[in-house]
């Protein structure tokens, strides 16, 4: 079974441009690397402060752990984050068209 997250904060606009850099960092490497059972997709908003992630992953351990783009990622997140703009929620599937069925799938 999937786990599915769902994560959305906000950064000071200042810090979005590099927010996006970092994120587009993680995504190379993982194109790079291909650790295998991780999905993961990040938005930036039309706000252009507020991003939303979207993981899935085949167990409850992430591959991002072992990211070194990721953890430069983490490194200064407090610093370009709005305080108190945080969610991470858990989610399920309930219908999908035209995503993976990694995405897709329910328990």
């Amino acid at each position: 079974m999937s786990n599915v997250a769902i994560i959305q904060y906000e950064v000071r606009p200042e810090a979005a441009d590099e927010n996006q850099r970092l994120i587009e960092a993680v995504m190379s490497e993982l194109n790079d690397q291909d650790p295998g059972g991780l999905r993961y997709v990040a938005f930036r908003l039309d706000d252009g402060v507020t991003f939303v992630h979207l993981v899935v992953t085949e167990d409850a351990e992430t591959p991002l752990t072992g990211s070194s783009a990721f953890t430069s990622f983490q490194q200064g997140f407090a610093d370009r984050a709005v305080p108190g703009t945080l969610s991470r929620r858990s989610a399920t599937a309930v219908g999908s068209y035209g995503l993976s069925p990694a995405v897709a799938q329910r328990p």
